[in-house]
């Protein structure tokens, strides 16, 4: 396998993780105050007694972790 194949396999990997802790953490954050209920990472969390600002600290290094795929990817430099 070359580098340049693993940066790709690396930056994929990043964006697909990144990918789920956004829905887990946003997503879990907007059930809860919608309707009264987590799910998935944060649920796992919130019974473990951390606080409520913890989704958004999950959804936020999802963001973290995408932008680092796209930076991976060079998707800034696209016209």
């Amino acid at each position: 396998m070359t580098t340049t194949q693993t940066k790709k396999s690396s930056a994929g990997l990043l964006a697909l993780f990144g990918a789920i802790l956004v829905v887990q953490g946003f997503g879990s954050a907007i059930t809860e105050a919608g309707w009264d209920t987590s799910f998935g990472v944060s649920a796992l969390l919130r019974e473990a007694g951390a606080p409520a600002w913890v989704d958004l600290v999950v959804g936020a290094v999802g963001c973290a972790l995408l932008a680092a795929a796209a930076r991976a990817r060079g998707l800034r430099d696209a016209p």
